[in-house]
């Protein structure tokens, strides 16, 4: 007869679940399911600890090329027109691997997050610039479709590139 185990967390609730690194019960809704098993929170905490490398400069430099990448990448948006779709990604890629050689693969969530971030604001400046034609339409009174396009490819390209360089950065691939 095996004894009744007890979540290490949740003492009310029983469980045949142990933690395959430390060995500690753990019921259902503390379990983390890793591909080598289940894990406790705590020790899938302390390994992503061991994960993110990134020193302060990181931080700092990783930010600026994406949003100056971005930028430029925003300025050959206006040539592009509908092929916008297909490249911006393209330029998500290019951004993602300037930021890995200066940052030499060193790695954290919230690096990763800035990275992206700073795609998105490296790309704002022209997407107001197009949609300040379309706000001064509007309120004239007219609506001309002219405006409209260079705002949509715009706004496409700063979607598209900043999902790229956070799901390039983050490893995840379609």
């Amino acid at each position: 007869m095996t004894e009744t185990l007890y979540c290490v967390n949740h003492s009310d609730r029983e469980t045949l679940l142990r933690c395959n690194q430390c060995e500690q019960p753990i019921c259902v809704q503390c379990a983390v399911q890793t591909p080598t098993g289940y894990r406790c929170k705590s020790c899938v905490r302390g390994q992503q600890k061991k994960f993110n490398t990134a020193k302060t400069s990181d931080y700092v430099f990783a930010p600026f090329i994406a949003a100056v990448l971005s930028f430029t990448g925003s300025l050959l948006v206006g040539f592009l027109g509908f092929f916008t779709i297909f490249t911006a990604p393209f330029f998500g890629l290019i951004i993602m691997r300037a930021v890995r050689a200066v940052i030499k693969n060193r790695r954290s969530n919230a690096l990763f997050f800035a990275t992206a971030a700073a795609g998105a604001i490296g790309s704002l400046p022209l997407l107001i610039a197009a949609l300040i034609p379309v706000i001064i339409g509007l309120k004239a009174g007219g609506f001309n479709m002219y405006y409209l396009l260079p705002l949509v490819w715009r706004a496409a390209y700063s979607i598209l590139t900043t999902g790229a360089i956070y799901y390039r950065l983050k490893g995840i691939s379609f």
